[in-house]
């Protein structure tokens, strides 16, 4: 399950998922963001936290996860992950491989650091 929320003033998606992620996420989160995009053209960024990466519920779930990046990335400028887990610096690495997305990890604690960074606000 993930929650999530969309600020429309700032243009950022936060996710924060909370157990193993279904695929009925993804089309939620579509649902969220498909309608901002087309009227806007893009996020300024996607914030993801979380204390750990929760897994999939299913192989549909991950098939689901796989779509939705393939079909977003474009239209997201940067994506921060908040996390202790050391599975931050691992996505971080492994995925600006395969997304347009500038893509930045934060610890737990820096969780407006990160905001201040999808924002253009603190270029560090």
């Amino acid at each position: 399950m993930i929650e999530h929320s969309l600020d429309k003033a700032h243009a950022i998606l936060y996710l924060r998922p909370k157990s193993a992620l279904e695929q009925g996420d993804f089309a939620q989160l579509a649902n969220t963001v498909d309608p901002y995009i087309r009227e806007t053209g893009s996020l300024s960024g996607l914030i993801i936290e979380t204390p750990a990466f929760p897994g999939w519920e299913s192989l549909g779930a991950m098939a689901a996860h796989i779509r939705f990046v393939r079909d977003h990335h474009r239209y997201i400028k940067k994506v921060a992950l908040v996390t202790d887990s050391a599975l931050g610096n691992v996505a971080e690495h492994l995925a600006s491989h395969f997304v347009s997305a500038e893509i930045r990890h934060f610890s737990a604690a820096e969780l407006e650091a990160a905001k201040r960074w999808v924002m253009n606000k603190d270029s560090a």
